[in-house]
């Protein structure tokens, strides 16, 4: 994100020479996000970021909304108190706007007191949310997509004791590329706590499961989750010699979903690989 080039707004400086009163420092650890200088006369009352979080953008009838997903920025500016002439929303929200649309970006909403604005630099999709007051504040939410890496992954132990109490376990940390069945590398401590679980019951046989969202049509859907299931059966056999009794692949595409198809947080969870008892 370092990398953007920060984009130079078009500002129009209002009023006069400010008086003698002092200037309003930024808060303590703050400063302006890459992709944009301030407003004149303005400065940062808070801010924060989040290396994974999301942002609600609402779109132009105020009901619908938008979750993206991402690394995540908030600022609140604030105009100086001796600036005699405050930025107006609407001069706050033409600035913004140009300042995207120049860059190839867009303006996707735009109504008083809020723009949301969208645009990728460096293959990254960035969403903009923008607030304003008539009183010169503003705000930006700025949200870079991305998917979470998964930091937790499910050990033999959470694995068998899935298995036990329902007869059916999520495995977190089998990883594929956008509609692909191709195994990721950094799959493979997964796969190999699946092999335990199958080392210490000799008798244990399961189906191994995939799952879709409901993105794309079903019987492709149908397909990939097959194919997934199977990559990670074959996967169990040729590296961990897991005899080929022992497990039958399945494909159930979109059809068990355990979460909302409706957001980006749902449909990750929709697509996994469960282990299911004989």
């Amino acid at each position: 994100m370092r990398s953007l080039i920060a984009v130079a707004l078009a500002l129009l400086l209002s009023g006069t020479a400010a008086s003698a009163q002092p200037a309003q420092k930024d808060a303590k650890g703050c400063q302006d996000h890459p992709m944009f200088t301030r407003m004149p006369d303005s400065w940062i009352h808070h801010c924060s970021e989040q290396g994974f979080g999301a942002h609600d953008f609402v779109a132009a009838d105020g009901k619908t909304k938008l979750t993206v997903e991402g690394h995540v920025w908030m600022l609140s500016y604030y105009p100086q108190a001796a600036a005699k002439v405050k930025p107006s929303q609407l001069q706050i929200a033409r600035n913004f706007e140009n300042a995207i649309t120049k860059i190839g970006g867009k303006v996707v909403t735009s109504r008083q007191g809020r723009s949301i604005l969208q645009v990728t630099q460096d293959g990254k999709e960035i969403w903009i949310d923008l607030t304003s007051e008539f009183t010169g504040k503003h705000g930006l939410t700025i949200v870079e997509k991305q998917a979470m890496a998964q930091d937790v992954v499910a050990d033999a132990a959470a694995l068998t004791a899935g298995l036990k109490a329902t007869g059916h376990v999520t495995v977190e940390g089998i990883y594929f590329d956008t509609g692909k069945s191709e195994i990721k590398p950094e799959s493979a401590r997964a796969i190999g706590e699946i092999a335990k679980v199958l080392a210490g019951d000799a008798a244990l046989k399961v189906h191994v499961v995939g799952h879709t969202d409901n993105v794309g049509t079903l019987e492709s859907n149908m397909k990939l989750s097959q194919d997934r299931a199977e990559a990670v059966v074959q996967a169990l056999l040729r590296t961990h010699g897991i005899a080929p009794a022992r497990l039958r692949s399945f494909g159930a595409g979109p059809y068990a979903p355990v979460s909302t198809n409706e957001t980006d947080a749902g449909r990750a969870k929709n697509r996994r690989v469960e282990l299911v008892k004989q």
